[in-house]
């Protein structure tokens, strides 16, 4: 009988605690949706079978293991969350749980519209002029700011030139033209895909604004020799 009584009492033990997976439904309703993680990035929570799950960076369906009823640890952010209100703006946020004792949690990932979208979410949709004014924003507020590096948009446009996306290698360029007027190799970029996408004129004219800004420019003066050399043979047929 001690043996028994034993067992049960164990037993009972390690199920009050053991904390439930699901969630209260009301929990999940309310803190379910998008929210901001960088100015151009996105974390969306969401439910299944009365658990949360998050999509993050590209992986999906991630499954925090549940602390209590309000934090989750997230294996692959390597960090706790929790989801609150801010009582300054009444706002909901997902917030990361500093990891000294001492810190006050930042209000920081505010929860957004299930329409909203950021600067890159923009531009894939085509909506190319709303993209360009959400980088110029991003700029104004935080010029070291990593999302508008000049090397990260010229990466992507040279990512679609690759793909023969023409229209999105343009439109990157473009707008990275526009956050950074005075750099040679954004025009020199410019002028590359203008090229391969079969606008001659128009990458003779930006090779020219690479020279007028560079006079010694080597790679601009061998690519507008050719294109010109080019234009004069097939005028000459």
């Amino acid at each position: 009988m001690k043996s028994a009584s034993s067992f049960l009492i164990l037993l009972l033990i390690l199920l009050i605690g053991c904390k439930s997976e699901s969630n209260d439904p009301e929990f999940l309703a309310k803190f379910s949706g998008r929210y901001l993680y960088t100015d151009d990035e996105t974390i969306k929570v969401h439910a299944k079978d009365g658990k949360l799950l998050i999509d993050w960076r590209g992986a999906t369906n991630l499954a925090p293991m549940k602390v209590n009823e309000n934090t989750f640890y997230v294996k692959d952010m390597n960090a706790k969350i929790q989801f609150l209100t801010n009582p300054d703006d009444g706002k909901d946020y997902l917030v990361f749980v500093p990891k000294e004792k001492d810190q006050q949690p930042e209000f920081r990932h505010v929860k957004v519209a299930n329409d909203f979208k950021t600067p890159w979410q923009l531009f894939v949709s085509g909506a190319y002029k709303e993209a360009l004014e959400g980088y110029l924003n991003i700029q104004k507020n935080d010029s070291l700011s990593p999302i508008v590096e000049e090397w990260r948009l010229n990466r992507k446009g040279y990512d679609y030139l690759e793909d023969k996306d023409y229209e999105k290698a343009l439109e990157a360029f473009k707008i990275n033209i526009e956050l950074y007027p005075n750099s040679i190799n954004v025009y020199d970029s410019y002028a590359e895909a203008l090229y391969t996408s079969g606008d001659t004129a128009n990458a003779i004219t930006n090779y020219q604004k690479v020279l007028s800004m560079d006079s010694g420019n080597r790679h601009a003066k061998r690519q507008l020799e050719r294109l010109q050399k080019n234009g004069d043979s097939n005028k000459d047929e």
